[in-house]
C-alpha cells in the first residue's frame, strides 16, 4: 500500500518543499490501506537530508494542513512516533468501495467536505510493530479505551513553541537507545583510583629510573629508601589514578639525594705523625702539644702539671 500512498501525495497533496519530502518519506512506510506508518525524527532527517528544525517545521505544517495526523496513543518500534495520512486513507477506502464511517470520526477535508475518514483498526497494526502506548492507570482514568478503534487522534496537542516535542526524543540526544553509564566508579577519563600505599611502580617506571641514571646514582637500597619515604609522605593523600602516582613518584626520586657513604675508620696513631689529628705523647694531639709548648715558653701553666 505504500505505492498508493505515495501516489496520493504526488497527485493530490498540496504540500511543498521539505514538507512534501517528509510526507513522501512517511508514505513510503505505509503498510496497509489505513495509511498508518511509524517514523522517528532522526530517520526523517536522514531521508530528507535536512536539519532537525527544518523537519520539525515541515511536520507542523503537515499537521496544521490536515494531511498528516500524529497518533499519540500508539507507539512504533523503538518507541518511535506513529503517523497517519487521513486524506490518503479516505481516498483509498473510497476507491476500493470498503469505506467505514462513524458519526464521531469525521475529519474535515481541505476542500470543505465532511466525508469521514475510515475507522482505525489497531489490531491490524500489531503485525507492523505498532501497538497502544502503555500509560499509568492514573493517566488512563476517564479515557475511552476504545477511542483508537473509533478513529480519534490528536493532531497537535501543544503549540510548537510551548515545549512540544516529538515522541522519538531526538531533540536532546539518543534517548531511544540504552547507553552505558559512565563516570560512576571511575574518575574522569575512566581511570581507576588507587591509594599511594597500594600503588606499585610499573615496568615503564623502572625503565625510566634506569635510563635516567637514578638507579646508578641511588643504588638499589637508596631507591628502596626513597620509595619508602615517598609512601610515608603520601599516606594521607586522596586516591589518584595510577598515572598521577607514577608522575609524582618520578619527581620525588629525581630530587632524592644519594645516601651518605661511610669510610673505613682510621685508627689513631701513637707517637708522632704528620696529621693534625695524630696523638702525641701524653695523650695530646700535635696541635695540643704545640699549644702546650708555646704556653711553656711564655711561662703560663699548661694545665698538665
Amino acid at each position: 500500500m505504500s505505492g498508493e500512498a505515495r501516489e496520493w501525495v504526488w497527485e493530490h497533496s498540496s504540500s511543498r518543499g521539505a514538507a512534501r519530502l517528509v510526507l513522501l518519506s512517511i508514505a513510503d512506510r505505509v503498510a496497509d490501506e489505513q495509511c498508518v506508518a511509524w517514523a522517528s525524527l532522526t530517520s526523517l532527517m536522514e531521508r530528507v537530508n535536512a536539519s532537525r528544525s527544518t523537519v520539525r517545521d515541515a511536520l507542523d505544517r503537515l499537521l496544521d494542513g490536515g494531511e498528516l495526523e500524529r497518533l499519540d496513543d500508539l507507539v512504533g518500534p523503538q518507541r518511535s512516533t506513529v503517523y497517519r495520512l487521513p486524506l490518503a486513507a479516505k481516498a483509498l477506502a473510497h476507491a476500493t468501495g470498503e469505506q467505514e464511517t462513524s458519526s464521531d470520526a469525521g475529519t474535515t477535508a481541505p476542500d470543505g467536505g465532511t466525508e469521514a475518514v475510515p475507522r482505525l483498526r489497531v489490531s491490524a497494526l500489531r503485525r507492523y510493530g505498532i501497538r497502544p502506548r502503555e500509560v499509568p492507570d492514573s493517566v488512563a482514568t476517564g479515557r475511552n479505551p476504545a477511542g483508537l478503534e473509533s478513529g480519534t487522534s490528536r493532531r497537535k496537542p501543544a503549540p510548537r513553541r510551548s515545549g512540544n516535542r516529538h515522541l522519538d526524543g531526538a531533540d536532546s540526544g539518543p534517548q531511544n537507545r540504552r547507553e552505558p553509564k559512565v563516570n560512576r566508579k571511575y574518575s574522569s577519563g575512566g581511570t581507576a583510583l588507587t591509594s599511594a600505599d597500594t600503588w606499585q611502580p610499573d615496568p615503564d617506571t623502572h625503565t625510566w629510573a634506569r635510563r635516567q641514571g637514578h638507579l646508578d646514582r641511588l643504588g638499589e637500597e637508596g631507591l628502596a629508601a626513597a620509595d619508602a619515604k615517598w609512601r610515608a609522605h603520601r599516606a594521607g593523600y586522596k586516591p589518584r589514578p595510577a598515572a598521577a602516582w607514577a608522575a609524582d613518584w618520578r619527581s620525588w626520586v629525581a630530587r632524592e639525594h644519594p645516601p651518605a657513604r661511610t669510610t673505613p675508620h682510621t685508627p689513631h696513631h701513637t707517637g708522632t705523625g704528620s696529621g693534625a689529628g695524630a696523638v702525641r705523647p701524653g695523650g695530646m694531639t700535635r696541635a695540643e702539644a704545640h699549644t702546650a709548648a708555646l704556653l711553656a715558653a711564655v711561662g703560663e701553666p699548661t694545665g698538665s702539671e
